[in-house]
């Protein structure tokens, strides 16, 4: 479920920036900010932000499609690629930031995957609602 090493994360027409690294770099090789901020200096010479440790960073989780986090500098998986819950009750939160952010590729998989677990969990559950729940 990986995206291809070279393969830039923007995609689906998302408004990102101009400079954003999403549209040079895969995803899980930038740490997402909620906002600018001293942790993530913006380099007038390159035009981009980056850690101290040298790290691109995106300050607009909402344009870019992922939550912030420090991908890039943590080695965290993204989303869609993160392991799912155990339990049943929080798959619904694990499905929504998955498929929120997710390549449309990979959606069907993480439908089938949170299905899994709520029917393990309670075999009568009724799976659909839980789902739209989720994600209404």
């Amino acid at each position: 479920m990986t995206r291809e090493h070279g393969e830039p994360f923007a995609r689906d027409g998302r408004p990102v920036c101009g400079v954003c690294p999403s549209l040079r770099l895969p995803g899980g090789r930038f740490d997402v900010f909620e906002r600018p901020s001293r942790d993530c200096a913006f380099d007038p010479v390159t035009g981009h932000r980056f850690t101290a440790a040298g790290v691109p960073v995106c300050v607009h989780p909402d344009r870019v499609g992922l939550p912030a986090a420090p991908y890039a500098t943590s080695n965290l998986p993204l989303p869609w690629e993160a392991p799912p819950p155990v339990e049943a009750g929080e798959v619904p939160m694990w499905v929504r930031a998955a498929l929120d952010a997710a390549p449309l590729e990979d959606c069907a998989d993480l439908i089938r995957r949170a299905t899994e677990i709520l029917l393990a969990s309670d075999p009568d559950m009724d799976v659909t609602a839980v789902l739209r729940a989720a994600l209404g």
